[in-house]
């Protein structure tokens, strides 16, 4: 049920996502998965100060986050990732299998939105 502790975060898709437009309309900055479960990418358009912070972990969530300024949007990017690690040890891989599942995962998962709103 438990997915093992951390893998290696690799690039998404070897790299060849970045520079593209991202789901929010910036231009793909940075963009990693780990083990196919989780990604985090991150997206800038500094014409109009916006970065956006993007997480995925799979069948379970997908949250997006904002920033006005490149750093903030860096130390996000960073500081989310043990977060996620720690997320997915301890969700079913892919997604809940039933309704208990689910209700088991919820407060996990609104204990990571607490977190990183």
């Amino acid at each position: 049920m438990h997915a093992p502790p951390s893998v290696e975060w690799t690039p998404y898709e070897a790299g060849a996502s970045l520079g593209w437009a991202g789901s929010q309309g910036g231009t793909i900055a940075r963009d990693e998965e780990l083990a196919g479960q989780l990604r985090l990418t991150y997206e800038l358009d500094d014409s109009r100060s916006f970065h956006a912070v993007t997480c995925a972990v799979s069948g379970w969530l997908l949250h997006h986050r904002f920033f006005d300024n490149a750093e903030a949007a860096s130390e996000a990017y960073d500081a989310m990732k043990p977060a996620l690690e720690e997320l997915r040890t301890r969700l079913r891989e892919g997604g809940p299998g039933s309704p208990e599942e689910a209700r088991r995962g919820g407060p996990l998962l609104a204990a990571f939105l607490a977190r990183f709103p």
